[in-house]
């Protein structure tokens, strides 16, 4: 893995701004997964604002890596945000936006994404291949929408799977960790003096690291990047 500290979210948003638009260089489509949370919101505004003329947005097609169970129209939606951050403001075609319906019904739109993924992507040994896939990371070590109390859907043999917020209950669909796995890149953003506890865990293999699904994410193709910033670094060695 590769860590990229940088001062703060700010900063994290702008090299790893740099760091997107330099993958997605070149007449090649790149299809890549995305993530919800506060950080990425930032990416997207950075993204659009800072970055957008450098990128052929017409060559990059757009998915998600989960989605809450609710409507595109709801402030919890993860499309929501990234229509808001970064889709109204590019000049991207309506083709390249692949969303997980969260209106739908879970079980079956679970096997409707994963079908979609094998279809718009190249498979390697069977699994879907993202050229690049971004993480969020929650206080309490999960990552997409596998939560530690159902780490076991990571292996699971469905591309996609139908989580559950261990708090409010809601139902969220999500890649599996295969899927996360097989990409020919992953990165991590994480940010926040709430991540410190578990980026020291994860990223130095302390005692019980391995029930954090985050701490399972390990691509094959050995490229991850952890973008942190000082806060949610402040506790590694």
């Amino acid at each position: 893995m590769e860590l990229k500290i940088y001062k703060d979210k700010n900063e994290v948003a702008e090299e790893f701004s740099a760091f997107f638009a330099e993958r997605t260089k070149g007449d090649k489509p790149f299809h890549v997964a995305l993530s919800g949370g506060s950080t990425p919101k930032i990416v997207f505004d950075v993204l659009a604002d800072k970055f957008s003329d450098g990128i052929d947005w017409n060559n990059i097609h757009f998915y998600w890596g989960d989605e809450r169970c609710v409507p595109p129209s709801d402030d919890e939606s993860n499309y929501k945000m990234t229509v808001e951050h970064l889709f109204l403001k590019i000049d991207v075609p309506q083709a390249n936006i692949h969303r997980i319906l969260g209106e739908n019904d879970p079980e079956g739109e679970a096997m409707r994404y994963a079908n979609l993924l094998e279809i718009n992507l190249d498979r390697v040994e069977g699994v879907p291949q993202f050229d690049l896939v971004i993480l969020g990371m929650g206080d309490d070590g999960h990552t997409a929408s596998i939560f530690p109390h159902q780490i076991e859907l990571w292996n699971s043999n469905d591309h996609c799977v139908v989580a559950t917020h261990p708090q409010s209950g809601q139902k969220r669909v999500s890649i599996n960790g295969k899927v996360i796995n097989m990409a020919k890149e992953v990165a991590f953003l994480v940010t926040g003096k709430s991540k410190a506890e578990k980026v020291k865990t994860i990223v130095e293999k302390a005692t019980g690291y391995e029930t954090f699904p985050a701490s399972l994410v390990n691509p094959s193709s050995g490229n991850l990047f952890w973008f942190l910033d000082e806060d949610a670094a402040l506790d590694l060695d």
